[in-house]
């Protein structure tokens, strides 16, 4: 007797009512408004972060808020992206498995734009998540790679959208037309469907947009930061323990203030103190969304600009006493370092810089990614 061999598994049969091109749609046009927020808004945020050289010097300070509702509608529209994107592969899941796999050219381009589609809009949602926890269990350097990836998604999705214009067009509206009709009675299950995932996302949204939108942050459960906590009520990504900072004590005792232009000067704490001092209030946002608004105070940098005689359109090179780390270095064009709201601070809330918080000074200024807001500065260079 011949033995039987084992059948193949065979991929999950859906034969449900809302595995469709309306309901596929409807979460589609959804989906790719958050994914067009989320795109433009990290663009933003990569030009601020990362200028090209031809406007890095007259990149705008103001609204001062600027960046802190660009990287909060980056990080909102991402985590509402997820369970978007969940829902649309459900609905399209048993067009992704059809035979024969290619059926002419227009189907090929059709079948290679949703493959890169899905596997970039994945990508950049689990990065973008682990990225918020500050969790990098990977090889790569995830700012270049998230940036390059969302440029990967923009053009397949455009591509895709090209590709399906015509089916796309047919079930937009209530009454869809076509070869693919849909049944009447299927109106109820979809709206209910659709209900599910319009909560899903509001939910999402809510319970962690309160770490940058503080009207709601006594509903902030799921992200990773609250507005409110932190040393001096300010979260902090990067502590001085971690950048290699010593004692309060040592780091007053050695300190120096270098700054070097046409009239190179050095000051000590005590000298810098004794400047006159400006007081502002102006948040902190950082790239992985979260921020906070706070009273800092100092002296404006363009005092300390002036006094080395800089010429009005000079750039400064500011950096940091920390040992190690990507932005111990940045570079200010001359709208920010010009800016009155810009300080070398030495205090917050009224108190002294805690280490954490970059003491014994620091810079704040205005539309600015908390990256760029270099703490223990000990070196001004106009460039």
């Amino acid at each position: 007797m011949t033995p039987r061999l084992p059948r193949r598994p065979s991929l999950p049969v859906f034969s449900g009512a809302l595995h469709d091109a309306r309901t596929a749609t409807v979460t589609g046009r959804l989906l790719a408004a958050a994914v067009a927020v989320c795109f433009v808004t990290g663009l933003v945020s990569h030009v601020l972060q990362h200028p090209p050289a031809w406007p890095a010097n007259g990149l705008p300070s103001r609204p001062v808020w600027g960046y802190r509702v660009s990287q909060g509608l980056h990080v909102a529209s991402g985590i509402a992206a997820v369970p978007l994107l969940l829902t649309k592969l459900w609905a399209v899941y048993p067009r992704l498995f059809v035979r024969p796999a290619v059926r002419s050219v227009r189907h090929a381009l059709e079948r290679l734009s949703v493959a890169v589609l899905v596997a970039s809009a994945l990508f950049e949602l689990f990065t973008g998540l682990l990225n918020i926890a500050q969790w990098y269990p990977w090889p790569f350097s995830f700012v270049p790679v998230h940036y390059a990836v969302g440029w990967l998604l923009m053009g397949s999705l455009l591509l895709h959208l090209a590709v399906k214009a015509p089916e796309i067009a047919a079930h937009w509206g209530r009454r869809s037309s076509g070869t693919l009709a849909l049944p009447a009675e299927d109106g109820p299950d979809r709206r209910s469907l659709l209900a599910a995932v319009g909560a899903a996302v509001g939910a999402v949204t809510v319970v962690t947009a309160g770490q940058s939108v503080t009207p709601l942050r006594h509903l902030d459960l799921l992200a990773p930061r609250h507005p409110g906590h932190g040393p001096q009520g300010l979260p902090v990504n990067r502590t001085a323990a971690a950048a290699g900072i010593g004692p309060r004590a040592e780091v007053r005792e050695r300190w120096r203030l270098t700054v070097t232009g046409p009239l190179p000067y050095t000051l000590t704490l005590d000298e810098l103190a004794a400047m006159e001092q400006a007081r502002v209030t102006l948040p902190i946002a950082c790239v992985e969304g979260w921020s906070a608004s706070a009273e800092w105070s100092g002296v404006r940098v363009r005092d300390l600009l002036e006094r080395t005689a800089a010429p009005p359109s000079a750039r400064i090179r500011v950096t940091s006493m920390e040992r190690r780390g990507a932005y111990r270095v940045m570079e200010m064009g001359r709208t920010h370092a010009r800016d009155p709201l810009t300080l070398l601070a030495l205090r917050l809330h009224g108190e002294e810089l805690s280490p954490d918080h970059g003491y014994p000074a620091r810079i704040i200024a205005p539309n600015r990614p908390g990256v760029l807001q270099t703490k223990w500065v000990t070196r001004l260079e106009v460039l």
